[in-house]
């Protein structure tokens, strides 16, 4: 794989417990060059009475460490919500205002970094079974401005074969590539979303039931259709269509037929994915043995989290480690570039964030703000294409931070509707088709790992030159690497043979 310089490269381990804020963060090995401003400050309110949630990393990533930071917290006061000592990451909540500062000197230097998940209560409250001397203490969510794909209607059409109107599978060479596999069905992609439509017909038997999971308990994983199936959202369920709609003679094809999905849901029902539901998905994926993931979001509410930033660093890094542990188990990341033709390469200002507050804060950011987490190494990062080849309009973009491009606009899939079918824009309709050419070379080459799929991904994708667009940065680069198309245009046939 292609060492990148500039911004993907850097490592966002955090490396020592500094005082900020009046609170406990991490000092970040942020990747900010000394000319670059200090980004803006965002401070989170965590008033007395409010059921917050916190990330709490430890120190080093073993049971004893963990241990000590769980006793931290119930000596605060808090409740541990949910424990990850591979990586040394405890989700914890408590209704003290000053619990950051408090559990990081109860722990016995233990505690690398401790933050807030959210600028809002916790608004599922907290799980049953969890002993919280609160209560389930829900909160309530304000009023939310958070970015959504663009969806050109979801109204059910015919059941007929819809294959001829994948213009996207062409584009890619799908139909070529299904020639030498279509997938394997020991080959498994986690389609971290809103869930996937247990009864669309053409999803019903693609479904691993027994590996599929919800996460969106304040970030516990819990099994059982109830916690994975679609609630509010059809978003996973196109995402998943893409994918691994079944061959079967009504409605469409995706690209990995033959493999079968996990639905991970970290999509909560007011849209947001927070940083604990994020981690929780890629713990599961990487324990339960999914060999690919789609990540067709970014974690809320920061549409990107400064490392700089004593507040927004540890959820940062929560993030960071569990998709660095699921990809040393052997779980390779695909993730959507965004969709507010945002030059990646060039980080200076936003105003989107954070978006679960009444108010956004309009802030100075630099290349330590993440968006994650497409933007962590070990994940593939996925620009949108239109049918005529060009970058979308929407689509963020940056040379050096995209790998390949995919088809995003005007994506036919499944929906929930009727157990239908309809058309949606976004990056995150390109992305599920990287995370399916993904699964076909996964199935073709069981033996590769992560970083092999990875360059032979990028190495065999198609070279396009710099198009022009009608939003955002002009492209800049060559045809063998650009800011609009990465290393080129993913080619389904080319990464199997």
């Amino acid at each position: 794989m292609t060492t990148r310089m500039g911004p993907r490269t850097v490592r966002l381990a955090a490396t020592a417990a500094i005082l900020g804020l009046g609170v406990i963060g991490a000092q970040s090995a942020t990747g900010a060059t000394q000319d670059e401003p200090t980004s803006t400050p965002v401070p989170i309110s965590t008033p007395d009475g409010q059921v917050s949630s916190y990330v709490i990393n430890t120190k080093t990533a073993n049971p004893g460490q963990v241990r000590k930071a769980e006793q931290a917290v119930t000596a605060t006061g808090g409740v541990v919500v949910q424990s990850w000592p591979q990586i040394g990451v405890v989700v914890a909540h408590s209704t003290m205002a000053d619990f950051r500062t408090a559990v990081a000197a109860k722990a016995n230097n233990a505690i690398e970094s401790v933050g807030p998940t959210r600028s809002v209560a916790v608004s599922e409250g907290t799980p049953d079974g969890v002993q919280a001397p609160w209560g389930p203490g829900k909160g309530q969510l304000r009023p939310a401005t958070k970015k959504r794909d663009i969806s050109e209607g979801t109204a059910a059409t015919t059941t007929d074969p819809r294959e001829g109107d994948q213009w996207d599978m062409q584009m890619i060479n799908v139909p070529q590539a299904h020639t030498i596999t279509t997938g394997s069905p020991d080959v498994t992609v986690g389609v971290l979303d809103s869930g996937i439509d247990p009864d669309h017909p053409d999803l019903v038997n693609q479904i691993d039931r027994a590996k599929s999971v919800g996460c969106t308990d304040a970030g516990r994983p819990v099994t059982g259709q109830d916690a994975w199936a679609p609630t509010t959202s059809d978003h996973g369920t196109h995402v998943a269509g893409t994918i691994g709609a079944e061959r079967n003679g009504v409605g469409i094809v995706g690209i990995a037929p033959g493999a079968k999905m996990a639905s991970v849901k970290v999509v909560n029902d007011d849209g947001f994915i927070y940083p604990e539901y994020a981690v929780c998905g890629f713990m599961e994926a990487g324990l339960k043995g999914m060999d690919v993931t789609n990540n067709s979001y970014y974690v809320d509410p920061f549409e990107f989290w400064c490392g700089d930033q004593p507040e927004q660093a540890p959820a940062l890094e929560a993030v960071r480690r569990a998709v660095e542990w699921s990809t040393a188990q052997g779980t390779v990341h695909a993730a959507a570039a965004g969709n507010s033709a945002y030059d990646l390469s060039d980080k200076t200002t936003n105003a989107s964030s954070p978006n679960d507050a009444e108010v956004p804060t309009d802030r100075v950011i630099n290349s330590s703000c993440k968006d994650i987490p497409t933007e962590l190494d070990g994940v593939v990062t996925v620009s949108s294409i239109d049918r005529a080849g060009k970058l979308s309009s929407f689509s963020n973009r940056g040379l050096g931070s995209i790998d390949v491009a995919a088809p995003g606009s005007s994506i036919l899939s499944t929906i929930v509707r009727d157990n239908g079918y309809g058309t949606k824009s976004g990056t995150s309709m390109a992305s599920p088709h990287v995370a399916g050419v993904l699964a076909l070379m996964k199935s073709a080459h069981p033996t590769w790992s992560p970083d092999r799929m990875i360059s032979e991904l990028r190495a065999q994708a198609t070279d396009t030159p710099c198009s022009t667009t009608t939003r955002g940065a002009e492209c800049v680069g060559t045809p063998q690497e650009n800011s609009y198309y990465g290393d080129g245009i993913v080619d389904a046939y080319a990464a199997v043979r």
